[in-house]
This record gives C-alpha cells, structure tokens and sequence, in this order.
C-alpha cells in the first residue's frame, strides 16, 4: 500500500509528539526521583534493619558539606547506631521521651532523635549514602517519615521535609519515607 504526504506527515507528527511527550516525562521524572531517600524503601514492623539516606548533590556551582536526618520521636526507634563515613563526621542528638518505652533490653528514656554528618564533601554529579543500623522499628502504623536538610557550600539548605500524601502529586521537597510491612516472625 503507498503512504500519501498527507498520511507521512501524520505519522511523522505522531512520532514527534511522542518523542516530545517521553521527553516531558523524562524530564519530570529525573529531578523528582533525585532528592534525599531512604534505602531500602520498606521494611517489617518491629525489625533491625540498616536504612542507607542517600543523598544526591542536585547543584552544579556547590558541594554537600552537611546532612542531617531527624528521626521521629512520637513512634521512636530504641536503637540506632551509625556506619562511619569516610570524611565525615556524625553527631548524634539524644531525646528524653515522655513516656519511656519497655524493651527486651529493659526500659529506654532517651532515644536518637537526630543526626548530622558534617565535614565532608559531595560534590556536583556525586552522591553519598550515609547509613545506620535501627530498630526495632514501630510495631504500628504504615511508615516512618525521616525529616532531613541538605547544606551546600554556598549557604543554602534544601530542606526535606514535606510529608507525601496518599493519592496526591509527590511534593517538591519529600521527606524520606520508609513504608512499614506486615512483621516477620523470628529475628
């Protein structure tokens, strides 16, 4: 069958807007899924897990020279320890709860309740994963949301503190947000 000019040329204008569509959505995509997150993105109520916050450098004229994540402390999470990075230096801040909490361990009254590393550098183009061992993580309700801020060298904080919605659009600037699964039996 011959293809007239009239059917090449809707199908050469199909072919762009498709092309021009991807690109679109490329182009949203990319800088909504480059924000700080946490790794692995679930886990199972009341687990040790090690949660890895990457934290990707989104400018091309500054470094990354702090991160800090705040963990919650309405559903807090008893123990957390740091993984060194090479470079950096954490400092960890220590909540007195309200109400202490039983653990197999015994009662607990303070917990982590933020941490910053600072001193090193992620530079344009790079990221750094900044890792703890935390647990057991809350026994109830569907996630943990972790606040976090980003400091570039220039003096800007980018702060990561938007919590994500159900069914709504993902904010500019999501919190990182671990989803809690159905508990696992054993350890």
């Amino acid at each position: 069958m011959r293809r007239t000019p009239s059917r090449l040329r809707r199908a050469a204008t199909l072919a762009a807007t498709a092309v021009a569509s991807l690109s679109v959505i490329v182009g949203i995509a990319g800088p909504a899924a480059a924000h700080v997150s946490v790794h692995p993105s679930s886990a199972p109520r009341g687990s040790f897990s090690i949660l890895s916050f990457a934290v990707p450098n989104e400018r091309d004229d500054a470094a990354t020279v702090s991160v800090e994540v705040v963990l919650p402390t309405d559903r807090p999470i008893p123990f957390v320890s740091i993984q060194p990075v090479p470079g950096w230096t954490a400092t960890v801040e220590r909540t007195t709860l309200a109400k202490p909490i039983k653990t197999e361990d015994g009662t607990i009254s303070e917990v982590v309740s933020r941490i910053v590393w600072a001193g090193g550098r992620i530079e344009p183009g790079e990221f750094q994963q900044f890792t703890v061992s935390a647990g057991p993580l809350p026994g109830a309700g569907k996630r943990v949301v972790f606040k976090a801020l980003q400091t570039y060298s220039s003096g800007e904080v980018v702060r990561w503190i938007e919590i994500p919605k159900q069914g709504a659009p993902e904010p500019e600037l999501p919190a990182p947000v671990l989803t809690l699964t159905a508990a696992t039996h054993g350890h």
